[in-house]
């Protein structure tokens, strides 16, 4: 049966990023280190200002860890710790840049537990680089409002207000209602960013899918519409140089400057070749343009 609007192929592009899209998941055997990697650090933690030996306690995931849009190869896993509100307390009755003291003692902390890891505290995170996963620790004191303060060490020390449940609801209200396109989006558009050295943050591009998917006509459609998504969001990202996001629950703002829009162009053209070619029953050399996007993990038949 062929869908209408699509060609007699598009089975074939269904198969196509069915397949892209289980490469590039986290298999279990990753998964279960990356949580092993939160537990001990986290453990360890607990063990100061909770005297606890909880590994979970006190922390959850936050990024793509956080909202599910990892992929391998593994990235960095990013853990969210509350500090209790005494700890905030007793570095308020210090001089000088507070912040950067709290990650200090807070990265102290982990070095007496893993002394031959390089732990390095880089406002607002401590990042402990074990040799499969790096963890990305994010010190932070929950405010009355269920959002978080994090440190920020730079100009003299300040908090930043943080709201990780807006940011996760943002995903999956998006993804509940495209029937999973948000984090197929997301997932594919971080290969490209890796594959051709994109100079987009991932957390930008979650925020850029989500508002792609919100006006896209197809948003909701199955896999068979994969080549049309990837080729109109580039389209879409081309026209977004210089535009303005904004973060979930704070509404802070983000320039998009252009720095990547050259980036965008050629994914766009390389991606109406590739949905061209996929139509045109050229299966092998739209796997080719698929590749020059998303590298090796795309199957080029």
């Amino acid at each position: 049966m062929v869908l209408k609007g699509r060609g007699l192929f598009s089975h074939g592009v269904s198969e196509r990023f069915t397949t892209f899209l289980s490469n590039i998941r986290l298999t279990d055997a990753q998964k279960a280190d990356g949580a092993t990697k939160r537990e001990s650090v986290c453990s360890a933690l607990n063990w100061k200002y909770y005297s606890s030996t909880s590994g979970t306690n006190n922390s959850f995931y936050v990024g793509s860890w956080g909202k599910l849009t990892r992929i391998r190869p593994p990235r960095d896993v990013d853990v969210l710790f509350k500090l209790p509100n005494s700890v905030y307390e007793r570095f308020q009755g210090k001089t000088g840049n507070k912040q950067s003291q709290l990650l200090q003692e807070v990265k102290n902390v982990l070095v007496s537990s893993f002394p031959k890891t390089d732990i390095r505290g880089d406002g607002p995170v401590v990042l402990v680089p074990f040799q499969s996963y790096a963890v990305e620790l994010l010190p932070a004191f929950v405010l009355n409002s269920g959002q978080y303060w994090i440190p920020i060490t730079a100009s003299g020390g300040s908090y930043k207000t943080f709201d990780p449940d807006a940011e996760i609801k943002h995903i999956n209200n998006s993804n509940g209602k495209t029937n999973n396109n948000t984090l197929d989006l997301v997932r594919m558009l971080k290969c490209w960013q890796a594959h051709c050295s994109v100079p987009l943050k991932s957390f930008y591009l979650e925020l850029l899918a989500v508002k792609f998917l919100d006006q896209w006509e197809h948003a909701g459609k199955s896999k068979t519409y994969y080549d049309w998504m990837a080729r109109d969001f580039f389209a879409w990202l081309v026209n977004q140089a210089w535009g303005t996001l904004y973060v979930p629950g704070t509404w802070e703002s983000l320039s998009l400057r252009d720095a990547w829009k050259s980036k965008a162009q050629s994914a766009y053209e390389r991606a109406a070749k590739a949905t061209q070619n996929e139509a045109d029953n050229l299966p092998y050399t739209a796997g080719e343009d698929w590749q020059k996007i998303f590298g090796t993990d795309i199957p080029l038949t």
